[in-house]
């Protein structure tokens, strides 16, 4: 290989040639010849090309004269700088020799695919290992489906690229002199992409090493990397190739090539939309190649990568996922820009909308005073002391942080745009910077939305008369009180599922058992009794079902007086430890106080459409004990006919003793399959090294369900599910449904579409019903009557 060659094959690259090809052709050139994962053959056209282009033509004269003094604040004068230089080295010619390298290449790649006119896709790559290729390389223009005529038009543009104003301002900032950054040009075979998308060999918001993640959608790739779609997400254990995470999006829209050598935009057909993208085999072809690649360049990668037709898979691109803050940058600002809105920063979207406002850097609780409402709140992360702040921000931002963090829980209920995980957000973004967020995507970018008025992220209150009506109730979860009356207006739920009780404690700050020793008991009672009667209130008459306080003890650790207090409770797994109606049973002062707050709600407040529910019930025993304590202190649902009774099945004991639980006269169970998965498969599902044990929907979990709301259904009891099965899996909600489950409680952002998905379900049934068949429905390949164990052995 000569280093003065115009043209350099892939096959003659490795990672150590980026000042001859640029990063992005000399890692393709690696994973080519020295790695052997699939990828699309192609050749550089290289840096010393472009080099001689600009001494040949002289433009250097004029793009420095171009460039002289420009002040690059002046955001016009800069485009229109940029414009003509771009303009101008566009229009210059091609030297005859480089022209001739290109073109011979290209008739030599056709020659190998035995094709006459092979589309390629033509990319920028910078050569300037130094610089941040974030500040610029969003900015350098890939093209897709180009063929013969168009390839040299196309390595014009991607010259002229190196110009754009962000470029220019961020080489004007440093100090370096536009002739000091090169640029190569990646020419590749296109893939005419059936599937496409992005696979990152860790976890990028938790950083977990053990866990690849991967985007998948339809057509080719640049939906999914410019953020333009929703893709499937799916999550991958390395070791094992197990998936343990699973998210189905609906994916109406795609980029394919059109005829004249560009692409577009088309609709996917409606029986794609909600189909998986990948197969379980291909989703684990895929992390092995991720797998290889990582463990080649010793790092966790950010890959993207294609599936055609044939269901053959190649590798389009690898780069290093870093956590430093000029490479996490390059590694964001490589995604096209959206909505002509420069991309600020990249994170994890737990909460969907658009929010538009100044950025307020805020890294102390102490300083949340400063945050004015109708800002964006950046900072590391939250805690329950930021929720004052959460409730005045426009959108919320985080350094960490994932889906099931506080800012994600809260946001969510807030009805506020959120990003979490964005590893350096408070760094990246600037006090008072205006900015929009989109909680959806996961971008902050510069500058103010134009659809500043989708900023919610439920939109109008849903019109009655045009609701869809369930027989299965659909409930909301919640555990912000001040949020209950917008989320009852705005998404109509049948009531609330699930009030946790925890968020009253956190906001109180204090031990209970710290409260009662400095005699502020009834500061707990009046507090309680507050949140809850404000969530009876903006939910009356429709009912909510109150969860008794269900703090694991290292939990408790976080209050004042926790070390004191929970320290000796702390066991080897606290999740299977001193919690639940055991906790209710020996420290029962603090229980009775939670039980005077729910009486005040009822009988002082009037709101009699609040309910209890008791959680992690092990014992007929001990849940005797606890009804006991409930019938002392007033609240008896045997004589209070408005008064129920639920409790939550997440140990295995209930569902097998759930005939004599139902005799006690309890009048509705809640799954929480997340534990009871656990506890049924003796699986610590935090543990990685077992996680592929881990499945919510394995028989044996299933067969302890079903069990348990047959019985239910026998003694009229009613049953309900609040864990996350049933959003991952559709199988798994159409499980439920068949089986006689009355109701399901979501957060509130999935209310309506979990409604439509239940509608669908229903409709399905009743069809069956109406022409007298009957489908042999399936969860994860089983069979749904092998479920019903029990109907055998009778």
């Amino acid at each position: 290989m000569n280093k003065r060659d115009f043209v350099l094959w892939f096959k003659d690259l490795g990672k150590d040639d980026i000042p001859l090809v640029g990063g992005k052709c000399a890692n393709l050139g690696e994973l080519y010849g020295q790695i052997g994962v699939p990828v699309p053959n192609g050749f550089a056209v290289s840096a010393y090309a472009y080099k001689v282009f600009l001494e040949k033509t002289g433009a250097n004269k004029k793009i420095d004269a171009l460039l002289f003094d420009i002040n690059t604040d002046d955001l016009k004068s800069l485009q229109e700088v940029s414009e003509q230089i771009r303009k101008y080295i566009e229009s210059l010619p091609i030297p005859k020799e480089i022209e001739s390298s290109i073109l011979k290449a290209y008739d030599r790649l056709c020659t190998q695919r035995k094709k006459k006119n092979v589309a390629v896709a033509v990319r920028s790559s910078a050569t300037a290992e130094d610089l941040p290729g974030a500040s610029f390389a969003g900015q350098q223009d890939t093209f897709l489906n180009v063929d013969k005529k168009m390839l040299l038009k196309r390595v014009h543009e991607c010259w002229g690229s190196l110009f754009t104003p962000r470029a220019i301002a961020y080489r004007k900032e440093k100090g370096f002199a536009h002739d000091q950054v090169l640029i190569s040009v990646g020419v590749q075979e296109l893939i005419e992409s059936y599937v496409s998308g992005v696979m990152f060999t860790m976890e990028p918001v938790s950083g977990d090493k053990d866990k690849a993640v991967i985007n998948a959608s339809w057509g080719l790739g640049e939906a999914v990397v410019s953020g333009s779609v929703t893709p499937d997400e799916y999550v991958v254990e390395k070791n094992t190739l197990h998936i343990v995470g699973k998210e189905i999006f609906k994916k109406d829209k795609q980029i394919v090539s059109d005829k004249r050598g560009s692409t577009k935009w088309v609709t996917v057909p409606k029986n794609m939309q909600d189909k998986p993208a990948l197969t379980d085999k291909e989703i684990a072809r895929l992390v092995q190649y991720g797998v290889q690649i990582e463990n080649h360049y010793k790092f966790p990668q950010d890959i993207e990568w294609a599936k055609d037709k044939g269901g053959h898979i190649f590798i389009l691109q690898a780069r290093p996922v870093t956590v430093g803050v000029t490479t996490e940058e390059m590694k964001k600002k490589e995604r096209r820009d959206f909505m002509e809105q420069d991309i600020i920063i990249r994170g994890l979207g737990v909460s969907p909308g658009l929010g538009s406002g100044k950025a307020k850097i805020i890294l102390k609780v102490k300083d949340i005073a400063n945050l004015e409402k109708g800002e964006v709140l950046v900072t590391e992360m939250t805690t329950p002391d930021w929720v004052p702040a959460m409730k005045k921000s426009l959108a919320i931002v985080t350094n960490l942080g994932g889906k099931t963090c506080h800012a994600a829980i809260v946001s969510r209920e807030l009805g506020v745009p959120c990003i979490v995980g964005t590893k350096n957000a408070t760094e990246v973004i600037k006090d008072g910077q205006v900015v929009t967020v989109d909680g959806k995507r996961g971008f902050v970018f510069k500058g103010e939305a134009a659809e500043r008025e989708a900023a919610k992220t439920v939109s109008a209150p849903v019109d009655l008369s045009a609701q869809i009506v369930t027989a299965t109730k659909v409930y909301v979860n919640l555990s912000i009180p001040e949020i209950a009356k917008k989320v009852a207006e705005e998404t109509n739920a049948d009531g609330v599922g699930l009030l946790r009780a925890e968020h009253l404690m956190l906001g109180i700050g204090k031990h209970p058992r710290l409260l009662l020793e400095e005699g502020g008991g009834q500061l707990m009672v009046d507090t309680f009794s507050q949140g809850i009667g404000q969530v009876a209130e903006a939910f009356s008459p429709r009912p909510i079902v109150y969860r008794f306080l269900d703090f694991k003890p290292d939990e408790f650790l976080e209050l004042k007086g926790g070390e004191k207090y929970e320290r000796g409770h702390v066991g080897p797994n606290p999740m299977i430890g001193y919690r639940g109606e055991f906790r209710y049973m020996k420290e029962d002062d603090i229980f009775r106080l939670e039980l005077k707050a729910i009486r005040q709600v009822r009988e002082k407040m009037g709101f009699t459409n609040t309910w209890v529910m008791v959680p992690f019930v092990r014992t007929l025993d001990v849940f005797r004990k606890t009804v006991q304590i409930m019938r002392e202190e007033g609240l008896d649902n045997r004589t209070d006919r408005d008064f129920k009774l639920w409790i939550m099945v997440e140990v295995p004991s209930a569902c097998f003793m759930i005939e004599e639980f139902c005799k006690e006269g309890i009048d509705g169970v809640s799954f929480g399959t997340n534990d009871l998965t656990m506890l049924v498969l003796g699986v610590d599902r935090n543990d990685v090294s077992v996680q592929e044990l881990y499945d919510e929907r394995n028989l044996g979990v299933l067969r302890a369900i079903a069990y348990t709301m047959a019985v239910c259904r026998k003694h009229g009891v009613t049953t309900s599910i609040c864990g996350q099965a049933p959003s991952v899996y559709p199988d798994y909600l159409e499980f439920m449904i068949r089986n006689g489950c009355a109701s399901l409680s979501v957060n509130p952002d999935t209310v309506v579409s979990s409604r439509k998905m239940v509608a669908v379900i229903e409709q399905k049934i009743q069809m069956e019903k109406a022409l007298g068949f009957a489908t042999k429905p399936k969860i994860a390949g089983i069979p749904m009557e092998e479920v019903f164990f029990w109907k055998k052995v009778e």
